[in-house]
């Protein structure tokens, strides 16, 4: 069984789509009074997978604790964590970003983490398997003017990431990450066409990535056939980050 946070929508609801056609119970996960979480969980069971919507802040200690004791209860013990959950991006020169901004992002890449893994980490040991996948972003290696706080959380994400998987492969248990490189989804509407065509330019592939390509990339780190692999980052740019 698979939980994705963050996934009612853009990058999460891809990967709960791809793990679903893999064969994995999913959980769909949104904060409170997110509707579009039940809406995907319905699209998955439609196509004869098997998903449930459970609504919470995964940056809440509460919570969380209440989130994965509802599952367990409903779908069994976690064998997949992917942790894609995010908040707002705020853009700001970094003499205006304030520790409170920083924070912010870290409630997300760090505590939410934390918060789910100090749970779910017990019962993969339990069974002796574990996927753990982070979803971080290019952005933590590449980051533009502006983003200081969302880079500086992301590799922080980065860093838990590795030390995790140093301490957790005795156990079975493998941690990732995948990065992003700027997949259009829902929140990236008002980008302008002329933005769009200057990233594509940069990337070797020659088009724009999908949030499908991610979702492949997840499914593969959580197989089983993933299990020899851990404390790696793969990057999703179509080669962008090799420079042009």
């Amino acid at each position: 069984m698979a939980l994705v946070t963050g996934s009612s929508r853009g990058l999460g609801s891809a990967i709960v789509r791809r793990l679903a056609g893999d064969g994995m119970a999913v959980v769909v996960n949104g904060p409170p009074g997110d509707t579009q979480a039940h809406d995907v969980a319905r699209t998955v069971r439609d196509s004869g997978g098997t998903a449930e919507a459970f609504l919470a802040d995964v940056t809440d200690e509460r919570q969380v604790a209440e989130l994965v004791a509802a599952v367990t209860t409903t779908l069994g013990p976690m064998e997949v964590l992917v942790l894609n959950a995010t908040g707002p991006q705020p853009e700001a020169p970094l003499t205006d970003v304030t520790w409170a901004d920083h924070l912010a992002q870290l409630e997300f890449f760090v505590k939410s983490p934390v918060l789910l893994g100090r749970l779910v980490i017990e019962q993969m040991r339990a069974s002796g398997f574990g996927r753990i996948i982070q979803i971080d972003s290019e952005v933590a290696h590449r980051p533009p003017p502006g983003r200081s706080a969302y880079a500086t959380a992301k590799n922080a994400q980065i860093g838990l990431t590795l030390s995790w998987a140093r301490e957790l492969a005795p156990d079975g248990i493998t941690v990732n990450t995948v990065a992003p490189g700027f997949i259009p989804v829902e929140r990236h509407a008002d980008v302008t066409a002329d933005i769009r065509s200057a990233y594509r330019a940069s990337v070797p592939a020659g088009r724009m990535g999908t949030a499908d390509d991610v979702a492949h990339a997840v499914s593969f780190l959580a197989s089983e056939g993933a299990g020899f692999i851990t404390g790696q980052r793969i990057v999703v740019d179509g080669g962008r980050s090799l420079g042009t």
